[in-house]
């Protein structure tokens, strides 16, 4: 992982990238370009003989160079998971709101799967184009976005609506039958 260095002018965070006002929007296959990288960094993480847990997966926390290649940005929530028999590491709740997995908040109980629902977090913000907190999500001022998209993803002909609309057509439709998959874990 790490930052682009030399040249760190041609590097932007993610969050920029994707959520900027009146910059063309990225394509389909660059947003799963950059999700393939960031699962590529978990991957590495959660390989590690220590089962690092990276605690604050957000879209702020991913750097994209040139050539949307994604690189994990700051480590200082960064904790060794589980070893042995244990199942979960007991930890005080820090990290951001909106990305951090329920069963984390309400438990302190961290694993791996708490990376993987910040993923799913941050894959919501590409496909849909909206942030993970957003008080200006009409009516609803602490509305996370899985609390937004969960109706649209629990029902087969709502679910493309979470789409970014600028997107126009760019769907694969084996993406599209995909996303249609309800989740059967923990919500």
């Amino acid at each position: 992982m790490g930052i682009c260095w030399p040249k760190p002018a041609k590097c932007s965070h993610a969050s920029s990238t994707n959520f900027s006002e009146g910059v063309q929007p990225i394509s389909w296959a660059t947003r799963m370009h950059i999700a393939q990288g960031v699962v590529q960094g978990l991957t590495f993480l959660h390989s590690l003989d220590a089962n690092v847990i990276y605690r604050d997966l957000k879209a702020s926390n991913i750097l994209l160079d040139s050539d949307y290649n994604a690189k994990l940005l700051d480590f200082g929530l960064a904790r060794d998971g589980p070893t042995g028999d244990n199942t979960h590491v007991s930890i005080r709740v820090v990290g951001t709101q909106g990305y951090a997995a329920p069963e984390y908040v309400a438990t302190g109980h961290l694993t791996p799967k708490s990376d993987v629902y910040s993923f799913g977090v941050v894959l919501l913000e590409l496909l849909s184009r909206r942030r993970a907190m957003d008080d200006e999500r009409v009516g609803f001022s602490e509305e996370t976005l899985v609390e937004w998209a969960k109706p649209f993803l629990s029902d087969n002909r709502k679910v493309l609506r979470i789409m970014d609309t600028r997107l126009g057509g760019q769907l694969h439709s084996r993406c599209s039958a995909c996303i249609r998959i309800r989740s059967t874990g923990p919500a």
